[in-house]
């Protein structure tokens, strides 16, 4: 286990020796890329990485839609195990890698794309690398585990206009996010003063024992595998089935837990819409299992944002752990489920209380489900009332879903709805949610210079331990 101090002697040295460096590099490739594109008949080289499980989903998704995509190489650091064989059927012609950096250096130009569906830890380098060369990215939620790794990011796509990016939380792209705008601009949806947001639903951790005082014991590694990859810049781990496979969303060296998974899909309109930007403090008022290796079995985590504007403070609560259910509001009626295709390669299953939100306001009360399912009125008869009396706008019809919202940004068409100076941001707040879960205990957060007040060791963990030697340059900007 990594003791406080010695953190602390790792994020001081990391944050001297790269958060701090803010130098802007050119964009070298963009212009030769941009040139590309613009004389390609609006088709795009595009290199997948992390092509099993939340990959295999992501490219079934995307060879079902309207995009005209030349795949020149797939990339995996279990490339030719089980869960990779069908994408790499898919397209026996590309280029086939373990290691994104050798994908980049030997198919330098040559990629217009990139699709990253990594585990959360492994999103930053991938990201950063190419973003500095000029390579549109799309990639998966949440974007960094880190807040300095997303604040960079935020960085790098400044200094690097041309690039276009695009975080997978696919909603947005879909029905609530086109409602939500248009009830806003609307005054249907005004002042809202509190929004409770929950996943309920079974994770991962929760058959681990929260007394435990060691990381796992080292497995027998698959002979596919690629382990020192699959690390890339994290504190250095013996390979476990317990990292592996989706498992590493159980701990904090690696994941971002149900909050990480769940809340970019469930708070990603209310934040955007809200302007809330980053709350001035996060409490933790209910915690359960906490541990320091693991997430909790349940968490209750508040964050609190200031007035913008003339909108007022707002409170957004979230819960997680089977037991831990907000109190709903009088006339709630059915959890609806929502537009969730797959979990984890299966249907949601329905819960008493499905992953979803609720939204108060001075006047209204409303509830959604997750993704891009709608908002609706609380109590129901209220909405049929609004809709009979014409109350409620027209909801303009999505004109592409996520993917082709971001491959048509990557053409000139759209503009992409989930860039990372917006989804980032967004990432933050759930970071903080994760150092208040990690810490067992809530803290006060300056908005201004982006630190935690008080607490030396929480600032530490904006920034986390230094990267393994070889890493550091993607911290550069």
């Amino acid at each position: 286990m990594v003791s406080r101090r010695s953190f602390l002697k790792a994020a001081g040295a990391a944050t001297a020796a790269l958060a701090i460096d803010h130098v802007a590099s050119p964009a070298k490739a963009f212009a030769a890329t941009a040139q590309k594109i613009a004389g390609a008949s609006d088709r795009l080289n595009v290199a997948f990485i992390g092509i099993g499980h939340r990959g295999n989903e992501n490219i079934n998704a995307i060879r079902g839609s309207r995009v005209n995509l030349n795949v020149v190489a797939l990339c995996d650091v279990n490339m030719g195990a089980p869960h990779t064989q069908q994408v790499m059927g898919y397209y026996p012609d590309a280029k086939r890698y373990r290691d994104f950096r050798k994908m980049f250096d030997e198919l330098h130009g040559q990629i217009d794309a990139v699709v990253v569906s990594t585990p959360d830890f492994s999103h930053f380098p991938i990201a950063m690398r190419a973003i500095k060369e000029g390579i549109h990215v799309y990639c998966e939620k949440p974007l960094c585990r880190t807040f300095l790794e997303n604040q960079l990011l935020i960085d790098a796509v400044k200094a690097h206009p041309g690039v276009v990016t695009q975080m997978g939380n696919q909603g947005h792209s879909g029905e609530n996010y086109f409602q939500f705008k248009a009830w806003q601009e609307a005054g249907i949806i005004k002042d809202v003063t509190a929004v409770t947001a929950h996943m309920n639903s079974g994770r991962r951790w929760h058959v681990l024992n929260p007394a435990i005082h060691k990381f796992p014991d080292a497995d027998p590694m698959p002979e596919t595998m690629d382990w020192d990859v699959w690390q890339m810049h994290t504190l250095h781990h013996d390979y476990s089935k317990w990292f592996d496979e989706g498992n590493w969303r159980c701990w904090y060296d690696f994941g971002m837990g149900a909050l990480g998974d769940w809340g970019a899909h469930i708070m990603d309109t209310v934040h955007e819409f809200l302007d809330l930007g980053l709350p001035y403090e996060v409490e933790l008022p209910f915690v359960d299992g906490h541990n320091d290796y693991f997430f909790p079995m349940a968490s209750t985590i508040r964050f609190k944002f200031p007035r913008r504007g003339d909108m007022p403070a707002c409170t957004v609560t979230w819960y997680d752990g089977l037991k831990n259910i907000p109190e709903l509001p009088a006339g709630y009626g059915e959890s609806e489920v929502g537009d969730v295709p797959t979990v984890a390669g299966g249907q949601l299953k329905r819960e008493k209380l499905n992953p979803g939100k609720e939204i108060y306001t001075n006047d209204l009360i409303f509830k959604g489900a997750t993704h891009s399912a709608p908002l609706h009125i609380v109590p129901e008869e209220l909405e049929k009332q609004m809709i009979a009396e014409h109350k409620l706008p027209e909801v303009p019809a999505s004109p592409s879903n996520h993917y082709e919202n971001f491959f048509n940004a990557c053409l000139g068409k759209e503009k992409a709805r989930s860039r990372f100076e917006i989804s980032a941001v967004l990432c933050q707040v759930m970071n903080l949610g994760v150092i208040a879960q990690r810490l067992g205990h809530g803290f006060k957060f300056d908005r201004a210079t982006r630190e935690v007040i008080g607490d030396p060791f929480a600032s530490a963990l904006l920034v986390g331990p230094a990267p393994r030697k070889g890493w550091e340059d993607y911290y550069k900007l």
